[in-house]
């Protein structure tokens, strides 16, 4: 029977959580430091707790669940987390849990009291304190539902994987539409595959070293501030406290010991008013990254025609290039929450459509000269 639409978001989060403990396990098998493998552990207990709620929650609206499998986004989450370490799923599970709060408390507002609401609340707690803990294992300060920003190597590398996949096959198939000899088509994804490099490289590097240079001078104007005028930032300090519940007395003297310490008061300041976390990158690694995943995501459409010549190049083009743009719309998923599936064929629909206005651009265009 079709399940109506509270059902499927009930089984929905049932799932979700069941990923989670599934996820917390590879995170406590790949995570070397003892104490944070049993942290893992322990959020994974929980994630198994939450998941026998929801399913309790759906045996008593008459829907029998069966043993949780780990999703394909689980799966690929964990396939990145043995691949590039712990550290890595860690923001990743990040971004799960503050997705995990938004939607329970969106839970809770629309769904009318009884079990399923003090559920919904319970989660929402409990996912707000996981991320919370994994903020700060994370070097995360601040609500981490609230920054919801994914981050890091991996990001660049898909998304300038897709940027120069996109673009160059946009590119050759436009040079193809227009009927030129091989070696023209050949010449024009080159070109257009170190320029769309160049470009996407230059300009990863350029917004990170903004970013960078906004967070010196927001740090520098604080130290001034700590220097000038010590009271007025111990005041502000003490009242960061008693936003988190440090009784006023106490707010008052933590800000006042560590005002002592210039250097201390500057990196508190740093974290827990600025909200500036530890820069794990640089703007020349933000560049190098992102231009050379750009390449090789432009070098794509464009290798086949150094091995083959006329219609089986540009059918072999063309698979190949599906075929990718479906792999990175699934990789994608990993950050966008979607089903890999669905995601997937979103990117190869949008390769086909490129592909197709390319082409019939560069026929039309042809003509006129």
């Amino acid at each position: 029977m079709p399940l109506d639409r509270e059902t499927t978001e009930w089984v929905e989060h049932w799932k979700d959580e069941a990923d989670a403990a599934f996820l917390y396990r590879v995170l406590a098998d790949a995570e070397p430091d003892p104490t944070r493998q049993s942290l893992y552990r322990r959020l994974a207990g929980v994630e198994d707790r939450h998941t026998a709620m929801w399913r309790q929650l759906l045996a008593d609206q008459g829907f029998k669940c069966g043993e949780a499998r780990p999703s394909r986004r689980a799966r690929l989450l964990a396939w990145t987390a043995r691949r590039f370490g712990p550290g890595l799923l860690t923001t990743l599970l990040l971004k799960e849990e503050g997705r995990e709060v938004r939607g329970y408390l969106a839970l809770y507002r629309d769904t009318a009291p009884g079990a399923a609401k003090d559920t919904a609340l319970t989660l929402a707690k409990e996912s707000a304190e996981h991320a919370e803990t994994l903020g700060g294992l994370a070097g995360k300060s601040g609500e981490p539902w609230h920054q919801m920003e994914s981050g890091g190597f991996l990001r660049n590398v898909v998304y300038g994987f897709n940027d120069g996949l996109t673009a160059n096959f946009g590119l050759v198939a436009g040079v193809i539409g227009a009927s030129v000899a091989p070696h023209v088509v050949l010449l024009s994804g080159v070109a257009g595959m170190v320029a769309d490099a160049l470009s996407m490289g230059s300009s990863g590097y350029l917004a990170a070293k903004s970013e960078q240079e906004v967070f010196e001078h927001e740090i520098s104007m604080e130290a001034d501030e700590i220097r000038l005028m010590p009271e007025v930032e111990a005041e502000e300090l003490a009242l960061v406290y008693e936003a988190k519940g440090v009784p006023k007395d106490e707010a008052r003297r933590r800000a006042a010991e560590i005002m002592k310490d210039p250097e201390r008061a500057l990196a508190e300041k740093v974290r827990e008013e600025l909200k500036i976390g530890e820069q794990h990158s640089t703007p020349l690694r933000e560049g190098w990254i992102t231009g050379t995943a750009t390449a090789v995501g432009a070098f794509i459409p464009v290798a086949p025609f150094l091995v083959l010549h006329g219609m089986p190049a540009v059918w072999l083009a063309f698979a190949i290039a599906m075929l990718s743009h479906f792999a990175v719309g699934a990789a994608r998923s990993v950050f966008t929450g979607r089903g890999i599936f669905r995601s997937g064929i979103d990117m190869f629909i949008v390769g086909l459509g490129v592909a197709v206005v390319g082409y019939f651009v560069g026929g039309f265009i042809a003509r006129l000269l």
